[in-house]
């Protein structure tokens, strides 16, 4: 595996993305699509255009590779890597104007993400993971990644997107979280991800994810120091229900909430 080259492609399809993103973000007249049967989940042409230019950067440096994306879906590949791509991580925010979304690239082998990024172009901060490191440069120039470590619940700020989080069960579990916690955040999408592997927050607890919501951050987390499951424990690459924490202690507390439910 060449490491330098998965690493300077990620990069690539970083700034490829941002090129491609950033003419749509609070521009005039943008409309979304509605993916959803019912309730609100938008796609915009920027999240088409900001896959199309990524796919375009993998034909050229590796084609050879597998690509799964959120727009365009699954592209065979020949190598055993797969690259887990979402244009943009957030549209909901992407639309309002609000800062908060972002481009995340993930690479994986069989056994899930082995190098991520979380890129927001507006604000100009990339966060990677992967390959024991973990780093982030934006505007107060680069800096090493490293979560909060151990913290007791008490003292532990909590995120999420949505304020239900997904069935009625699964949010009165997160409420019973929430409960125990100093402060709970909503409405951040990756970038809650982001902070978290930046040392800010101690919890993100979400559900109903794909693979493409979570492979880049878990990734970058993972890369920080800090831990990435599904609510039981388990491998949460392929989605669903997710809990990242800062440290083991908040991991173990909330898990002993969230392992309940069914």
């Amino acid at each position: 595996m060449d490491i330098e080259n998965i690493k300077s492609t990620a990069h690539a399809l970083a700034d490829a993305a941002r090129a491609a993103v950033l003419p749509f973000f609070r521009a005039d007249g943008l409309t979304a699509d509605n993916k959803a049967g019912e309730g609100f989940d938008p796609v915009t042409e920027g999240d088409r255009a900001t896959e199309r230019a990524m796919r375009a950067v993998l034909a050229e440096m590796r084609p050879q590779d597998a690509i799964l994306g959120e727009e365009f879906g699954h592209t065979e590949g020949t190598s055993g890597l797969t690259w887990v791509l979402d244009p943009i991580d957030g549209t909901r925010a992407f639309l309002s104007g609000a800062p908060t979304w972002g481009i995340l690239i993930a690479v994986s082998d069989g056994n899930g993400p082995i190098y991520g990024v979380i890129d927001q172009p507006y604000i100009g901060e990339r966060f990677e993971g992967g390959f024991a490191g973990a780093r982030m440069h934006g505007p107060q120039g680069p800096r090493d990644l490293r979560v909060l470590g151990d913290r007791p619940l008490g003292e532990a700020i909590l995120f999420t997107t949505f304020p239900e989080v997904g069935s009625a069960e699964e949010g009165a579990a997160f409420r019973a979280v929430s409960d125990k916690v100093r402060l709970t955040r909503y409405g951040m999408d990756c970038y809650a991800y982001a902070m978290l592997a930046a040392g800010q927050i101690d919890l993100v607890i979400e559900a109903g994810l794909n693979a493409y919501d979570v492979q880049a951050p878990i990734a970058v987390i993972e890369a920080a120091g800090g831990i990435v499951t599904d609510w039981r424990g388990g491998p949460a690459h392929d989605g669903g229900r997710v809990v990242a924490a800062a440290g083991r202690e908040q991991h173990a507390a909330a898990l002993e909430v969230l392992s309940k439910v069914t």
